[in-house]
C-alpha cells in the first residue's frame, strides 16, 4: 500500500500534491473547529437555560400583579379600561398557570408549583366572582369575593416567593453542573484538537518528505558536480512530475558535460597540431616580410627618380616643372609610405595642397579652390588619406561645369571639429546618398552593382563606383566607433554636393 501511494505521488504534479494536501488539512481543521464551536454553543445554551425558570416565574408574578391591580380598579371605579385590561391579563395568567404542575408530587419544587397552580386557579375564580358581583351592583357579594381574591393574592405571592427561592437553588446546582461539564468538554476539545493537529502535521511531514527526497539527492549530486566531479551516477527517474523533469534534465546535463569534456580533449589535440602548423606559417610570414621589404625598393626608386627629374629641371631653369615634380613626389611619398596610419589635420591639409596644385597644373583656370582654416589647427588625429579623396571627388564633379569651384572649411566648437568639402557640380541624388550610407552600415567597400556598373555611352574613366567615398566613411566609422561622424548634404543654394566630417576631440 505504501509503495502504491509513493508511486502515485511520483506521477503527480508537485503543485497538485501540495494543493490536495493543504485542502485535506484545512478540511479536517475546519471540521474540528466546527465540532469545538458546536460543543461550546451547546454548553452556553445549557448555561443560559439554567435560570430560565426563574425568569418565567418573574413573568408570572408580573402578570398576576397586573391582573389583581385591574380587578381592584374595576371594583372601586367600575371603568371600562379596567375591565378590558383585567380580561387581557387574566388570559395571559391562565396560559402561564397552565404550564405549572397540576398534580401533587413528592418533589419539593413540583409540589410547590402545584400549590401555586391551585392558588392561581382560586385567585382567578374569586376574581371573576367579584367582577360579576360588581357588574350586578351587589355590594355585599362584591366585598365578599373581593376579600377572598385579596387573601388568595397575598397567599399566592408568599408561595411564589418560596417557589422562586427553590428554583434559584435548583438552577444554581444545575449551573454548577453545566459549568463543570463545559470545562470538561473544553479540555477534551483542546486535547482532541492537539491530537488531530499533530496527526495532520505528521501526515504533511511524510508527504513533504516524499516530495523533497529527490531534491536532496539532486543537491548532493550538484555539490559533487560543483567540485568538478562528473563521475556521478545518473538518476534514471521516469516520473512525470516536476522532480522527474529536473532529474531527467540533470541527467542530460551530466551527459552533455561528459561529451563536452571529450570534445575539449579532442580540440586540445587539434590545437596542438595547429600550433605546429602555426610555427610553419610564422616561418612563411617571416619570409613574406623579407619579400615585402625588398619590394619597398620600387617606391624608393620612384621617389629617387622624381627627385632626379626635379634637380634636372632646376639645373635647366624650369622652376615650375621642378616644383611640380616635387609636389608629385611628396604626394606619392605620403600616400605610399603612410598606409594604415593616422595623421593630424595639418598633415592632411598639406596633402590636399599638393593634390590641388597638381590638379591646377592640369586644369588651369577652370579650377578654383578656396580653403578657410583657422591659424591654429586643432590637434586631432584622423585616418590617413581622408580629405584628399573628398577633394578629388568634388573636383571631378565641379569640373563638369565650365568653372569648377571647390570650398574646404575647418571650424571648431565645444564638442567637435567640423571639416566640410563642397563643390558646385550637379549634386548627388538622394538614392545614391542612401546607397553610400547603406554600404558603410554593412561595412562594404563599394556600392551595389546597380550604382557601380558602367552604363552604355559612359566613358570608363568616368565610372562612379563610390569605392573611394565609401572607403573614407568606413575608415572614419571604424576609427571613431560612431556612425554620426560623416554626412552628405547639398550647398545652401541647393546645388552641388557637400561632405561634412564632425570629429570629437577625444576618441
Amino acid at each position: 500500500m505504501n509503495l502504491k501511494v509513493s508511486q502515485t505521488l511520483k506521477n503527480q504534479s508537485i503543485r497538485k500534491i501540495i494543493t490536495i494536501t493543504m485542502i485535506v488539512a484545512i478540511f479536517f481543521i475546519n471540521i474540528l473547529l466546527l465540532g469545538v464551536l458546536q460543543i461550546s454553543r451547546r454548553g452556553m445554551t445549557t448555561l443560559g437555560e439554567a435560570y430560565k425558570s426563574n425568569s418565567e416565574i418573574n413573568n408570572f408574578t408580573e402578570c398576576l400583579t397586573l391582573t389583581e391591580k385591574y380587578m381592584e380598579n374595576y371594583v372601586i371605579y367600575r371603568s371600562f379600561e379596567s375591565i378590558d385590561a383585567y380580561y387581557s391579563n387574566r388570559s395571559k395568567l391562565e396560559e402561564l398557570n397552565a404550564t405549572l404542575k397540576s398534580f401533587p408530587s413528592s418533589n419539593e419544587v413540583l409540589q410547590k408549583e402545584y400549590i401555586v397552580h391551585q392558588l392561581t386557579s382560586s385567585f382567578i375564580y374569586y376574581g371573576n366572582k367579584a367582577i360579576s358581583a360588581r357588574r350586578a351592583y351587589s355590594p355585599d357579594e362584591t366585598n365578599y369575593y373581593f376579600s377572598k381574591t385579596i387573601d388568595c393574592y397575598q397567599l399566592l405571592n408568599s408561595e411564589i416567593l418560596e417557589l422562586n427561592k427553590l428554583l434559584l437553588q435548583k438552577n444554581a446546582r444545575t449551573y454548577e453542573n453545566n459549568l463543570s461539564q463545559l470545562s470538561s468538554m473544553s479540555g477534551f476539545s483542546v486535547i482532541f484538537f492537539e491530537f488531530v493537529s499533530v496527526a495532520i502535521v505528521a501526515i504533511l511531514y511524510l508527504i513533504i518528505t516524499q516530495i523533497t527526497k529527490p531534491l536532496t539527492e539532486i543537491s548532493e549530486v550538484a555539490h559533487r558536480v560543483s567540485r568538478r566531479d562528473f563521475d556521478v551516477p545518473l538518476f534514471n527517474n521516469n516520473s512525470t512530475n516536476e522532480i522527474g523533469n529536473i532529474c531527467q534534465a540533470f541527467d542530460r546535463m551530466i551527459i552533455s558535460i561528459r561529451e563536452y569534456i571529450d570534445t575539449i580533449w579532442e580540440k586540445a589535440r587539434t590545437e596542438a597540431e595547429l600550433k605546429e602548423k602555426e610555427i610553419e606559417m610564422q616561418a612563411l610570414y617571416t619570409d613574406a616580410q623579407l619579400r615585402a621589404l625588398q619590394n619597398q625598393i620600387n617606391p624608393h626608386f620612384l621617389f629617387n627618380t622624381l627627385n632626379t627629374g626635379a634637380q634636372l629641371a632646376m639645373m635647366e631653369g624650369a622652376d615650375k616643372t621642378c616644383y611640380f615634380i616635387e609636389q608629385i613626389s611628396d604626394f606619392f611619398r605620403y600616400k605610399i609610405q603612410n598606409q594604415g596610419q593616422t595623421a593630424s589635420i595639418a598633415e592632411e591639409l598639406g596633402l590636399v595642397d599638393n593634390f590641388v596644385y597638381i590638379m591646377k597644373v592640369r586644369f588651369g583656370q577652370r579650377l578654383s579652390f578656396v580653403k578657410n582654416v583657422p591659424d591654429l589647427l586643432p590637434d586631432v588625429q584622423i585616418p590617413m588619406m581622408t580629405l584628399q579623396p573628398l577633394v578629388e571627388n568634388c573636383i571631378k564633379h565641379g569640373l563638369k561645369n565650365e568653372q569648377g569651384e571647390v570650398l574646404l572649411n575647418v571650424e571648431e566648437n565645444e564638442k567637435y571639429v567640423e571639416i566640410s568639402v563642397s563643390d558646385n557640380g550637379e549634386g548627388m541624388s538622394e538614392d545614391v546618398k542612401q546607397q553610400v550610407f547603406e554600404a558603410v552600415r554593412q561595412e562594404k567597400t563599394k556600392l551595389s552593382e546597380k550604382y557601380s556598373s558602367v552604363t552604355p555611352g559612359t566613358v570608363e574613366k568616368e565610372k562612379h563606383t563610390g569605392t573611394g567615398l565609401v572607403n573614407v566613411f568606413l575608415r572614419l566609422k571604424l576609427y571613431f566607433h560612431r556612425d554620426d561622424i560623416f554626412d552628405i548634404t547639398s550647398n545652401e543654394n541647393g546645388r552641388g554636393t557637400k561632405f561634412i566630417i564632425r570629429m570629437p576631440y577625444h576618441v
